[in-house]
């Protein structure tokens, strides 16, 4: 199966190129479109039960403060397991793992369905959290594991998608089960879902991938864990109305921060959890360190447009989430043509591009009020999710271009975590964001200020940062040097 990219459909043959395309890819189509099938759930799961918090509260007798921790407790496990993936597809290799990670999401989905009360709720939720966890490295270890670097664009592009959509249809998805089905729904949806997935993954994944593997670290696993844990529920404390809630983060923060540098320590000698080495390559740091700034604010926008239109303009929660749908609107209609423009004028150029636009679209939001005509605020929002879909793409794969084979897994595991890191602070710097601001509309200036690390560290990129990615199959390089182009003419 082929899916063409814009630039194939302007050439002079394009039947003839898309059989020569086709048959030149690196990397399994059906495998990346399970893996990002898989991808698209788990990150939905994360953040859907967001507008179903009332009904859930109601059903159960509680108070919704009390239902925040079905939320949190998703991410934590999410954020736990993470780490141990890495480990785990190289010693059993990546079909059982990925299958077994797919049947235990599936189930405890069926379990939170069919929770009696909260503390049921939760536990399936933490189980639930854990396969996710394992679902999301493995798959896409599945899909760039052996994929030469020319076809990473088209490869990371399939991966792309799941986490630009997911977080921005997921608060419109939620409300409208959760009001026509009931918020059970949201997870017995996910049964049929996660068979399919598994019977699809039973069909395309190789069967022996296993390579050799030491120990398990787990001291590294525990140290890390902490770590996460720490700062996922901090970050989430501040989205809650929990009392002492500031004490109470800083003294996870102050947790974290004590096991970091004692991880950073252990993490030196080889054979951890991670391969810190890994950061030396340019490409990985700035696809990761400024990457996951990225993410994060990419993550909490949304957040903010819905509680802008909401609390501010006086919007109902549909007119505000049919709106933010704007965004999904910019995120698709972008995707083909993310590749053609990466490849046109190469990373460097198109991450400063997209974080610079970026940072003015957001900022422009100091000027809208609940006045400004509905298609400027539109046109805004679906300018915003086409940057964010060219930048995300842009990094997502930017990260992997230099990476040996044999540092593929580690590396995939480490980018994981930290995006897992990413996308769970996002939302408590949104609310940092709103709680500093003079007024609401301040709060969009102040987020993207946060542009400008993720821009600095772009301009820092060498030059010629991730070129390998740049050239298409049949293909020269454009920038290929007359030595190099005489060469391949003899």
């Amino acid at each position: 199966m082929y899916v063409p990219t814009i630039d194939d459909l302007v050439t002079d043959f394009p039947q003839e190129r898309n059989v020569l395309m086709a048959q030149s890819r690196s990397f399994s189509v059906p495998i990346a479109l399970l893996a990002a099938g898989a991808l698209f759930l788990e990150i939905l799961d994360g953040t859907i039960l967001t507008t179903a918090v009332p009904a859930i509260a109601a059903d159960f007798g509680v108070g919704p403060g009390q239902v925040s921790f079905v939320l949190v407790s998703y991410l934590v496990a999410a954020a736990v397991g993470i780490p141990a993936t890495g480990w785990l597809s190289d010693r059993f290799g990546v079909r059982p793992v990925f299958l077994v990670a797919l049947v235990v999401f599936t189930a405890a989905s069926l379990l939170c369905g069919l929770a009696p009360n909260l503390s049921v709720l939760i536990a399936a939720r933490i189980i639930q959290g854990l396969g996710g966890a394992i679902i999301v490295p493995v798959g896409r270890l599945a899909v760039i594991r052996g994929t030469d670097p020319k076809d990473y664009l088209d490869a990371i592009a399939f991966l792309t998608w799941p986490a630009l959509v997911a977080p921005v249809i997921a608060p419109v998805l939620g409300g409208v089960i959760t009001d026509t089905m009931g918020w059970r729904w949201i997870f017995f949806l996910n049964v049929p879902l996660g068979i399919i997935a598994v019977f699809v993954g039973l069909a395309v994944l190789p069967k022996d991938t296993k390579v050799p593997t030491g120990r398990f670290d787990v001291v590294g696993f525990l140290g890390v864990a902490i770590i996460m844990v720490a700062l996922t529920v901090g970050a989430e404390l501040l989205t809650a109305d929990v009392e002492h809630r500031g004490l109470i983060t800083s003294i996870l923060v102050g947790i974290a921060v004590i096991v970091t540098a004692f991880i950073i320590r252990w993490l030196r000698t080889p054979g951890r959890i991670f391969d810190l080495s890994v950061l030396r390559v340019p490409t990985f740091r700035v696809g990761n360190s400024s990457g996951s700034i990225y993410r994060l604010v990419i993550t909490a926008v949304p957040f903010m447009f819905t509680l802008l239109f909401q609390v501010s303009f006086g919007w109902s929660a549909t007119m505000a989430g049919a709106m933010v749908v704007a965004l999904f609107a910019g995120n698709v209609a972008i995707k083909p043509f993310t590749t053609p423009l990466i490849r046109r004028f190469a990373f460097k150029p198109v991450l400063i591009f997209s974080n610079a636009a970026g940072a003015v679209v957001l900022a422009s939001f100091l000027f809208i009020t609940a006045d400004t005509p509905l298609f400027i605020i539109a046109t805004l929002l679906f300018i915003s999710g086409a940057l964010r879909s060219l930048g995300f793409s842009a990094y997502n794969t930017l990260q992997f271009v230099d990476i040996g084979k044999e540092q593929t897994n580690n590396a995939n595991v480490l980018s994981a975590t930290l995006h897992q890191l990413g996308m769970s602070i996002g939302i408590a710097v949104a609310v940092i964001a709103i709680s500093l601001a003079p007024s609401f509309a301040w709060a969009f200036p102040m987020a993207a200020a946060l542009f400008l690390i993720p821009l600095i560290g772009a301009a820092a990129l060498p030059a010629g940062g991730g070129d390998s990615a740049l050239v298409k199959p049949g293909k020269e390089h454009p920038k290929a040097s007359l030595k190099t182009k005489i060469t391949m003419r003899k």
